[in-house]
């Protein structure tokens, strides 16, 4: 089982960065992929960005150009650059492990973290 904490969530304004954080641990050598994904309220989740344990990233199209994930193995930590911010990507964020090859679908992901809130206005 992995634990898994974010951070790094808060208001800006719309064009704005922010860089959240996911710190992972307990039993990180079955994570396969790790990816970042939002829920805002009313909607349901959605995958915003997911690398795998070739380094490979992967972007949902509504966020490509704006946002990078990246990982630091030797710190056990996910990251997620997210620029020119919009309105729209107000939601909670939350990052997840599967032992699964990387996806945009909530349910391949076995491990969550509490969530971090992100808010652009």
């Amino acid at each position: 089982h992995v634990q898994l904490v974010e951070s790094g969530g808060g208001s800006v304004q719309a064009g704005g960065s922010l860089r959240l954080s996911c710190s992972a641990s307990g039993n990180t050598v079955s994570r396969r992929c790790m990816g970042w994904f939002r829920q805002a309220p009313g909607k349901e989740r959605e995958g915003v960005a997911a690398i795998g344990s070739d380094a490979r990233a992967r972007y949902a199209d509504s966020v490509k150009g704006r946002f990078t994930i990246w990982e630091d193995n030797a710190k056990n930590t996910l990251y997620l650059q997210m620029n020119s911010l919009k309105p729209e990507d107000s939601a909670m964020y939350y990052c997840a492990t599967t032992p699964l090859y990387c996806s945009g679908n909530p349910t391949d992901y076995s491990s969550w973290g509490q969530g971090t809130q992100v808010t652009v206005s």
